[in-house]
């Protein structure tokens, strides 16, 4: 019998975790995955330089993925560099024309490439766009009913160049991604006069990953995802569960918009979304690859 020494046994291990994602590997294989990508996994270096690593992998693996992220503080270090003050009314900033031309240039411009690079220093080609580019994202003024006490009134609010996507025209993802390529979306849209708007990345990566039919669409987010009233990570909800638990006040906070997103998501085409805890080293690869990620994930049914 020969003797087998460390290297040997690491060797059989890494072989046993291929061998287990070959069966994962094949789900996905011409797939394609919208990553929001954000949070603690944007900001943390260890965490970042994995995510670019991760994203060229699912690349070389056959899977197309579409990697759509935010960039709020950067946004307000931009600002506040500029001397330019935030209004903020019900918790929300008031954009104006000035604000709309410093976040353009902040989201589409220097972390738009910044993201793009983490994915080609790990060896795959990555595209940097906005939501201006190629009629991708078409958006409209987002509308909010002012809050008071808690309590939601009649009285609607003007936060100036704050969008949400009204059309979405995924021939520019096709395009890139046929091509071998990985686009790097930031989550600005046109109106339809022309007007820039800016939009939340959960909100615009939901309504890409609806459009395009996503096999997944994985929301980075620095929560484990949805807990129970126990606090115990629920690891799947079908969207029936997702909206009774709204209704029920077991998600309740900011979890709200996140599952509102990925049930928008399901209903208009994707297959499944999952708000998955993006401060776990490699956590796509862990959703997409084990039997379990860590996160929840809805499906439609």
């Amino acid at each position: 019998m020969t003797a087998t020494g460390p290297g040997d046994r690491e060797a059989q291990v890494r072989a046993e975790v291929l061998a287990r994602a070959l069966p994962y590997l094949r789900r996905y294989a011409g797939d394609t995955v919208v990553v929001k990508y954000g949070g603690s996994a944007m900001v943390d270096t260890t965490l970042s330089t994995a995510f670019g690593h991760d994203i060229a992998l699912l690349k070389q693996v056959g899977v197309n993925p579409v990697v759509v992220h935010g960039g709020g503080p950067q946004i307000s270090a931009m600002l506040k560099r500029l001397q330019i003050e935030s209004t903020f009314i019900d918790g929300l900033r008031v954009t104006d024309a000035a604000m709309i031309d410093v976040i353009e240039m902040v989201l589409a411009g220097k972390v738009n490439k910044q993201v793009a690079g983490l994915i080609n220093r790990a060896g795959a080609l990555a595209v940097g766009i906005s939501g201006l580019d190629g009629g991708l994202i078409t958006a409209r003024r987002l509308l909010r009913r002012a809050r008071e006490n808690g309590v939601e009134t009649d009285r609607m609010l003007d936060l100036g160049f704050v969008g949400e996507p009204a059309r979405i025209d995924p021939r520019v993802i096709y395009a890139l991604s046929g091509s071998g390529l990985i686009p790097v979306i930031a989550p600005i849209g046109a109106g339809e006069q022309g007007e820039t708007y800016n939009i939340n990345a959960d909100t615009a990566a939901g309504a890409i990953a609806g459009a395009v039919n996503a096999s997944r669409l994985l929301m980075l987010t620095d929560v484990p995802g949805v807990l129970d009233g126990d606090g115990r990570l629920i690891p799947e909800l079908t969207a029936e569960d997702a909206r009774r638990g709204i209704a029920s006040g077991m998600i309740s906070g900011g979890m709200i918009p996140k599952v509102e997103t990925c049930l928008e998501a399901v209903r208009a085409g994707a297959r499944a979304a999952v708000i998955l805890d993006g401060r776990v080293q490699h956590s796509c690869l862990l959703e997409l690859f084990t039997e379990a990620g860590p996160g929840t994930l809805i499906r439609g049914a």
